[in-house]
């Protein structure tokens, strides 16, 4: 591949999840000469504590925004069926996990789509290891490997990747050309603006 399209998000990122339809027509639209890499994040290190009821009602204002600002969708029951917390690492390690089985994808939308369609809470190993199962890895495999020290460490590596292209919010997607990378700006509603931009750096500056 001539370049490498990074997209640096997290699977439990709520404008990550409004981005989504975006990233998809991003994919069907872009060259064979980029190849697009998912790197995770990481929102929330691992704790057990429960969420502090004002930061709850700061990520239901921030689903309401993206409601409102872009259409999309959110189930509120999760706030009532579930006990949250800030942890989004067990997460990202299923990204991780799915990756080394090329499921990567099929685990992000489902993971998006048990947290913010479901209700269901992505922090618990039961649940990420019943989306697992859904698309075709093995359950008891992945219940044992969701957390070992390999894969945490396997996520780090990603981490590392996030800290070395220097990115603090997600999502971000970065063009990078052999020791260059490149910002690219996001649109929340309009794919084709997006694919103009990588268009034209491929065309005109640095291939």
């Amino acid at each position: 591949m001539l370049a490498t399209l990074y997209y640096v998000h997290d699977p439990m990122c709520s404008w990550c999840y409004a981005f989504k339809p975006i990233l998809d027509s991003i994919k069907t639209k872009l060259s064979k000469e980029i190849n697009l890499v998912y790197v995770c994040g990481g929102l929330a290190k691992h704790t057990d504590e429960v969420m502090p009821k004002d930061q709850q009602e700061k990520i239901k204002s921030i689903w309401k925004q993206i409601e409102q600002e872009i259409g999309t969708k959110f189930n509120y029951d999760f706030w009532e069926k579930n006990t949250p917390q800030r942890a989004t690492y067990l997460a990202c390690q299923a990204l991780i996990l799915a990756r080394q089985n090329n499921k990567e994808e099929a685990m992000l939308e489902a993971i998006q789509k048990a947290y913010y369609q479901k209700a269901l809470n992505p922090s618990k190993t039961e649940v990420l290891a019943k989306l697992a199962h859904e698309i075709g890895l093995d359950k008891k495999h992945f219940e044992t490997h969701l957390n070992t020290q390999e894969t945490q460490q396997l996520l780090e590596g990603d981490l590392n990747l996030r800290r070395k292209l220097g990115v603090r919010v997600f999502p971000t997607l970065l063009l990078k050309y052999k020791k260059e990378s490149y910002p690219i700006g996001i649109n929340f509603n309009d794919s084709a603006k997006i694919v103009e931009q990588i268009e034209d750096l491929s065309k005109n500056t640095y291939f």
